[in-house]
């Protein structure tokens, strides 16, 4: 018996640990993709693993999920996996095997978009810079140097992936690849090569037997068996090459990326609902929002140049993991509409026709099924038209979805989906564990030390050359910084002085930040932007008698990372450099120059050697001053809450927190005064059409991630480049501090009242639906509940002339100590308090 017993056992044991060796046969035909048989409609969201951390990968992937996503695509970043040519690093942040397996516990599906060029705001699009130095290559065309390399990363990737059986050949999650990206945007630059290696490309991709489909983006021209696709705000009207291939959009963009001296970009969830509903009522199968997750720029990883440190890019989930409503949850809302429709759409083509001026019909009509699109592409009336013998009201900038083909279960433009509104606590520096009641925001000074860096040529490893060199070629990206050094003699009497020993300088760098020293004396700094890099600087500056010195620190802010020959557009001061007066000038650009690559405290990593003898400790330690490093410890915030420092005081510089970068800040950039007005969703989107924050820093709050932290004696770093008084950093902690809806009793029913088939369930009517964002959290209390004419928004909603008596006791009774709840918004559940009047249900709650 016993014997059984340990057999039987056994058994079990071999079934909770047996793991399919199974694959899945993933093809493609006019339709969608299909898998195993099936053809698929597919929501995707881009999410870039080292843009957070693995940490925080199991969360953002779960909350994917939720939202309704089938699939989670990245790009696979080169430059950090192969910084040194053939040593490779696949750790932490960078261990793409570990998020793939991550993605495919949740169970949803995986886009491995290898490129090798990503582009992406990403410093020098991806590209490792030591490939700028091969003999004889040229990126991205017809040259052997650069496609024996890309190959071999490529197919490195691709061994990985084979290794661990990530491929949905194998039995993995990975059901397509990319290879290049957006080349056909740039593809005329490179002429008749372009086309060879684009041919090349896809024979190489397809030859490494993935057992799943390669895609190319914006590549009009992409070989068979490759699947061309869309990218942009609006793909409803791309049509791929080839009329046995799916229509596709790898990109859809949520937002915009945001730059240091730029106004912050976002995109109205109306809209985006609007484009995806036309992309799938007019036949496309598989949809990606780029970005889902945006996250942060750790380190030195962003592009541009002048992209800032936080790639929010204003998607579904912020920079730090947190749902941002309503545009997630209509998403989600959108996303359970599309699916009811998904038997039709996959099998048939649809067939249009006009309703009326501005208002198209897209109809699926099979034998299993109907589905209808509705949409109005008008952007300024709303229109009532006739569809199968019924009347429907369409929104402007509208689309509605009949998965029956009778009855609109969304709209893209009416948002039933809860708002949130944003807690954000401030904390000073806590240099040890105090009362955490405590939160004066008087700053204790002599928690910092400081050590100042050498203006100048300090180290040893120097070396002079004539002429101005260029600062990529010269520095390989090792550093941000450039020293430029040179010395002059005067006597008193050159053309080029006024005044006896006055002169005008002229500096003209490619930019992005310059600043000049004088006989060790700050004199000025020029500042390129994201619209022109370039600096040119006009200073007068004072000399004297005898040997002089002019230093020159030329400073970066991401590498290029897209156009044509990016890779050649090159960084620092290209001159001339002249001094300049009222009898002469005199050109220094070929004089001599002495080169220093980075700074001193780069080089002994002062961000890491926290014990280091050269940190100075004074109660009263030096402020607005440039080229400082700065130290302190403290104690991470209480709870699990998203950190952020908030560097208000600071001016441009680089923060590590025990060691690892959390990026770039430069809170003194700020954005112009003008651009940002109230923004209408209806109407064709650009990235500047909705801009918020004018006049006010581009970036104030950086975050540092729960795991780059302990729970004390934690060591904060800072370079700063500009000037600023670090005292007056603190840090924050984010979190929702409100759960909010508003919706009329005229909005159409929700999707929860069809069935997985389609089929309407009954006339459920208008519901207002509450959710708490996180697992542990349970609704603990109504702050507001009017129905009637309420108005406002959440934190602010206000009754109106017209409410029921009743409102908030329905509400509690449905909701208190629930995670998730439904109201019904009519006169059945709150009584009629004025007849003849439209009304609507607003409620605030909290979660806790």
């Amino acid at each position: 018996m016993k014997g059984i017993l340990l057999l039987l056992l056994l058994l079990l044991l071999s079934l909770l640990f047996w793991e399919p060796v199974l694959g899945a046969n993933v093809t493609y035909d006019h339709r969608a993709l299909v898998i195993d048989g099936t053809r698929r409609v597919l929501i995707s969201g881009s999410i870039h693993y080292p843009r957070s951390t693995p940490e925080m990968w199991p969360d953002l992937i779960e909350k994917s999920k939720a939202g309704g996503l089938d699939v989670i695509e990245t790009y696979v970043f080169w430059n950090i996996h192969e910084p040194v040519r053939n040593q490779y690093d696949f750790e932490g942040r960078k261990d793409l095997v570990r998020f793939v397996k991550t993605v495919a516990e949740a169970g949803l599906l995986v886009h491995l978009r290898i490129g090798p060029y990503v582009c992406a705001e990403w410093n020098y699009g991806g590209f490792p810079l030591w490939l700028h130095f091969i003999p004889g290559i040229k990126f991205r065309t017809d040259s052997q140097p650069f496609k024996a390399e890309m190959q071999k990363f490529t197919a490195k990737i691709v061994d990985m992936m084979k290794q661990e059986n990530l491929y949905a050949s194998q039995g993995g999650p990975i059901i397509l690849s990319q290879i290049e990206n957006e080349y056909g945007n740039v593809q005329s630059a490179y002429g008749l090569a372009a086309k060879t290696y684009i041919n090349w490309s896809a024979s190489m991709a397809t030859s490494l037997d993935t057992g799943v489909p390669w895609v190319m983006c914006q590549q009009a021209d992409a070989p068979d068996p490759i699947i061309n696709t869309c990218n942009g705000f609006y793909c409803d009207q791309f049509t791929p090459n080839s009329n046995k291939k799916p229509k596709m959009w790898t990109e859809n963009w949520t937002g915009w990326f945001l730059s240091f001296g730029g106004a912050v970009p976002y995109r109205p969830v109306q809209d985006i609902a609007f484009a995806v509903a036309r992309f799938f009522q007019r036949g496309g199968t598989f949809q990606n929002y780029y970005m889902y997750h945006g996250g942060t720029n750790f380190g030195h990883t962003s592009g541009g140049p002048f992209i800032a440190t936080s790639y929010d890019y204003d998607a579904p989930l912020d920079e730090y993991g947190i749902i941002r409503q309503p545009k997630w949850g209509h998403l989600k809302e959108l996303h359970k509409a599309i699916k009811l429709c998904e038997k039709a759409l996959v099998a048939t083509d649809p067939t249009s026709s006009s309703l009326a001026p501005n208002v198209e019909a897209h109809v699926y009509n099979t034998t299993i099924g109907c589905a209808a699109f509705l949409a109005n592409i008008g952007i300024q009336s709303d229109v009532t038209v006739i569809f199968n013998g019924k009347s429907f009201h369409l929104p402007a900038w509208s689309v509605s979805i009949l998965p029956d083909c009778q009855n609109v279960v969304l709209n893209t433009a009416q948002i039933n989906s809860q708002t949130t509104s944003q807690q954000i606590k401030y904390q000073t520096l806590k240099h040890k564990r105090t009362d955490e009641s405590d939160h004066s925001s008087e700053a204790l000074q002599s928690d910092w030390s400081f050590v100042n860096e050498p203006i100048g040529i300090s180290e040893s490893d120097v070396f002079a050359k004539p002429g101005l060199l260029e600062q990529i070629n010269t520095t390989a990206d090792m550093s941000d910084y450039l020293w430029y050094s040179i010395s002059i003699e005067i006597s008193g009497d050159e053309p080029f002085l006024f005044n006896g020993t006055q002169t005008n300088l002229h500096v003209e760098s490619l930019g992005h930040v310059l600043h000049v020293f004088v006989n060790k004396n700050y004199s000025g700094r020029g500042i390129g932007n994201s619209g022109n890099a370039k600096v040119t600087l006009e200073k007068t500056i004072m000399l004297s008698r005898g040997n002089n010195t002019i230093d020159l620190l030329s400073a970066t802010v991401g590498l290029q990372n897209y156009g044509a020959f990016f890779d050649l557009s090159g960084a620092g001061i290209t001159g001339p450099v002249k001094l300049g007066g009222q009898s002469g000038s005199l050109d220094l650009s070929t004089k001599e120059w002495t080169y220093q690559i980075g700074l001193k405290g780069e080089k002994s990593r002062q961000f890491e050697d926290f014990e280091a003898s050269q940190w100075v400790s004074l109660s009263t330690i030096p402020t607005n001053q440039p080229l400082i490093w700065y130290k302190t410890t403290f104690d991470a915030p209480e709870g699990n809450d998203p950190v952020a420092i908030d560097f208000t005081g600071m001016g441009k510089g680089e923060a590590w927190v025990n060691g690892q970068s959390i990026g770039r800040y430069w809170p003194k950039n700020i954005a112009p005064q003008s651009g940002c007005s109230s923004c209408n969703y209806g109407g064709a989107f650009k990235s500047d059409k909705c801009l918020k924050n004018c006049g006010k820093p581009s970036q104030q709050l950086y975050h540092v991630p729960r795991s780059f932290m302990k729970r004390d004696s934690n060591t904060l770093v800072l370079f700063e480049e500009m000037g600023g008084d670090p005292t007056k950093i603190s840090f924050v902690t984010k979190q929702i501090g409100s759960v909010c809806a508003h919706v009329s009793e005229l909005h159409p029913g929700p999707v929860d009242a069809w069935n997985s088939s389609g089929q309407n369930r009954g006339t459920l009517g208008p519901m207002l639906t509450l959710e708490c964002s996180y697992p542990n959290q349970l609704i603990s209390s109504i702050r507001f509940a009017s129905f009637g004419t309420p108005h406002g928004t959440c934190g602010n909603f206000n009754h109106g002339k017209c409410s029921s008596a009743n409102a908030l006791a329905v509400v509690q009774q449905a909701c208190i100590g629930l995670k998730y709840c439904n109201i019904g918004v009519s006169a059945k559940s709150f009584g009629d308090p004025c007849k003849g009047v439209t009304k609507s249900l607003a409620v605030e709650a909290v979660c806790s």
